[in-house]
């Protein structure tokens, strides 16, 4: 599955989420680098308005792929993501949250206790 992958950085994130979930036995992260692993056509792509949506104040999300602007956020909340377009980072810190990439969030919470995966 790997040999599709050519992007260094993408497939140092994929091994070094593996290594995390083995080190902390955290299923998250392994979770996460399996759909990183998948083709990008059908990685997850997260609007403002699904983030706004289904996420509560305070919690912490993960999206293995790309958060994008459509829609409007109030809540804040902690992101991590592949990628974010330009105006969606804009738009999570403006409501109070914050953005992360999934590495640093992983480092930051490496048991991933209390993170939520959307697709």
């Amino acid at each position: 599955m790997r040999s599709c992958k050519t992007n260094p950085q993408l497939i140092a994130l994929i091994d070094n989420l593996k290594a995390k979930s083995r080190d902390t036995t955290a299923a998250i992260w392994r979770d996460v680098a399996l759909r990183l692993e998948k083709p990008k056509r059908n990685w997850a792509e997260a609007n403002l308005s699904k983030l706004e949506r289904y996420a509560k104040d305070g919690d912490t999300i993960v999206v293995p792929g790309k958060v994008l602007a459509a829609g409007t956020i109030s809540k804040k909340i902690t992101v991590a993501a592949y990628d974010f377009s330009d105006a969606a980072a804009k738009a999570i810190v403006a409501a109070g949250g914050k953005t992360l990439t999934i590495e640093e969030l992983a480092e930051a919470n490496p048991k991933g206790t209390g993170v939520r995966i959307m697709r």
